[in-house]
């Protein structure tokens, strides 16, 4: 038996192999057992790709150990392969030396032949670098699954737990919290439930009894911050955010949405949580789900829409709108690969242009960006506290790497942390003789927020230009050039009421490395490194995008070179040297895929020796 500080495992098999399930328990029971843990799912674009054909593997990746662990990993030590297909999808980004945990049972004529391979490749020679642990999955689930009332098929169904015993005896993990969750679960099928609990078993009795000649490990416990953890993906802790949020200012909170992925979890969750006074609305399209969600807005609430990068185009228009209105209002846009359909299940950074400037006219909106799936809760609640503090629109910029990924997450102490949001509702009646002015602005030019039927506060509304303090329609060409710039100074004052920027590292050196949204991980994996090897290297990473912390300028003056790393062309680069002409370097990633620590390590040593 063999220690390990981590380890990373790779399950991946068809659509229907329930890998995204095996996943899931193998990284609720490490948790549970004191790892710390990163996970990230990979499903296939494909609704109904063919079964057994590479188009169709799903895949889920699990970073356990008894250190930091801030990505689900660059390459797998453990890749279990439910099929030639998962097989031929993986083995690339397997280290060499790994192990390989076969279903022999799919190693067929047939099964070979969908995945596209001449040979076999468990005959040929070619993983003689890996550890291979070969197993009729499928035959000895049914054998341990004889006398149980269910057919075939159905037994066949329960060939991942049986896998995931495999897994559970390799790194000597805890059986008893995943048959909770299968009686659980299968509560009202306590057959179905049996049959899961024997399949898990018997794949763990498989390695018990010495079939398989590897060796087993120990990951121990992470030494983390004491507190109060639950597991969340980035999509949850959205959620969540948004409730806190809702419930800390005493509104209503309303969800106009149509389902997109990877954004749609977040729809599900709240459709959950009715008796926090959540309010969930399917509407038939985008357009729809932000209208429904501004007049939700103009009638009190706190309202949010989400989505992903083609959703947030079709609803520019109606951000425009909302803009204009001076309503407070959230659109979450959980960004996937592009453009048009792309890579609808695979992450990417591409939506930050269309963040900024994607709308017609002068209309700039606060964008915030969120960095873990833990941190969704903060900036979720952070856009809602900007959007209501200043009357304004704001994008919250996820991805599907963490809106999908999931980590433990210590559950922060609300009545210290987020207490507070100023609302700009106006209450009572407004003083005798005098009109009430609905875009009469106090200090931070914003304007009070009068909902429909308050006697004495009728005002004027809509799309069209307006005479600043009345809200009339104003066609005056003066007046318009004050309001775009009333508007706009409106947003810029908001860095007054944001944190400073930090960094991680010293404030001067020889490289800053400037990052934003989800690859923080990477990013912060990777500098941490570099300092570790006396390099002098420190980390940026922006989570207030427009506009960003007063001081950001002024810590940038302190580095010889910026890099910039991006799951994009270069976006961010791109607004970094407009703003303060600092000549930052790229490195663009569009694979649909997150940036590896080791990749990043690479380009940060390149950068300083060029």
């Amino acid at each position: 038996m063999k220690d390990l500080e981590s380890v990373v495992i790779r399950f991946s098999g068809d659509s229907g192999d329930g890998m995204q399930l095996t996943g899931t328990q193998f990284s609720n029971t490490s948790a549970l057992m004191g790892n710390d843990i990163a996970t990230f799912p990979d499903y296939p674009s494909e609704i109904r790709a063919p079964s057994g054909t590479i188009a169709g593997v799903s895949g889920f990746q699990v970073n356990f150990g008894a250190i930091d662990v801030s990505t689900p990993g660059d390459d797998p030590d453990v890749l279990v392969a439910m099929n030639p297909a998962a097989l031929k999808a993986n083995i690339a980004a397997l280290r060499k030396g790994g192990t390989i945990i076969v279903n022999l049972d799919a190693f067929n004529e047939a099964g070979l032949k969908k995945a596209n391979y001449e040979k076999n490749p468990l005959e040929t020679g070619e993983l003689s670098g890996f550890q291979v642990i070969q197993t009729k999955v499928t035959e000895q689930t049914l054998r341990a699954l004889e006398g149980l009332d269910l057919d075939a098929k159905a037994k066949g169904r329960c060939k991942n737990f049986y896998t995931l015993g495999i897994t559970y005896f390799l790194f000597n993990r805890d059986l008893e919290p995943t048959i909770k969750w299968i009686e659980q679960k299968f509560g009202k099928n306590p057959v179905m439930a049996k049959a899961n609990v024997l399949a898990l078993k018997a794949g763990f009795n498989f390695g018990e009894n010495s079939e398989i000649q590897v060796s087993t490990y120990t990951v121990a416990p992470a030494k983390i911050k004491p507190g109060l953890y639950r597991q969340v993906s980035g999509n949850e802790a959205t959620a969540y955010g948004f409730v806190h949020a809702a419930q800390t200012v005493g509104m209503e909170l309303f969800l106009g949405s149509y389902p997109i992925t990877p954004a749609t979890d977040i729809l599900h969750e709240l459709s959950k949580l009715k008796n926090f006074n959540v309010k969930t609305f399917q509407a038939e399209d985008e357009i729809a789900g932000i209208c429904s969600s501004i007049g939700a807005a103009f009638g009190g609430a706190l309202a949010i829409t989400t989505t992903s990068g083609p959703g947030l185009a079709l609803k520019g228009e109606a951000l425009g709108l909302a803009m204009i209105y001076e309503l407070p209002l959230v659109i979450v846009d959980v960004q996937r690969g592009g453009p048009s359909t792309g890579l609808p299940t695979k992450t990417e950074q591409s939506d930050l242009m269309q963040a900024m400037y994607g709308r017609h006219g002068e209309c700039p909106l606060i964008v915030v960006a969120a960095k873990t799936p833990g941190d969704c809760f903060h900036m979720a609640f952070e856009a809602s506290r900007l959007a209501v503090e200043h009357m304004s629109p704001v994008i919250l910029l996820t991805d599907g790497y963490i809106a999908n990924g999931a980590e433990p997450w210590r559950i922060p102490d609300l009545a210290k942390n987020y207490s507070k949001i100023r609302s700009h509702r106006v209450t009572g009646t407004p003083p005798a003789g005098e009109p009430f002015l609905p875009y009469k602005r106090d200090a931070q030019l914003v304007r009070p927020w009068a909902i429909p039927g308050m006697i004495g506060y009728e005002h004027r509304i809509g799309g069209l230009e307006k005479w600043e303090n009345t809200g009339n329609v104003s066609h005056d060409p003066k007046n318009h050039e004050i309001m775009v710039k009333i508007r706009a100074e409106k947003v810029a004052k908001v860095a007054d009421n944001i944190p400073l920027q930090e960094l991680e590292g010293n404030k001067t050196g020889d490289l800053l490395v400037v990052s934003w949204g989800g690859t923080y991980g990477a990013t912060h994996a990777a500098v941490a490194k570099a300092q570790e090897s006396g390099k002098k290297v420190s980390l940026m990473h922006l989570s207030y995008i427009n506009p960003m912390p007063k001081n950001v300028g002024e810590l940038m003056k302190g580095f010889k070179r910026i890099l910039v790393p991006e799951l994009n062309m270069g976006q961010l680069k791109f607004i970094l040297q407009a703003e303060f002409h600092c000549q930052p370097i790229g490195y663009n990633k569009i694979q649909g895929l997150p940036f590896k620590i080791t990749e990043l390590v690479e380009v940060i040593n390149r950068t300083l020796e060029s």
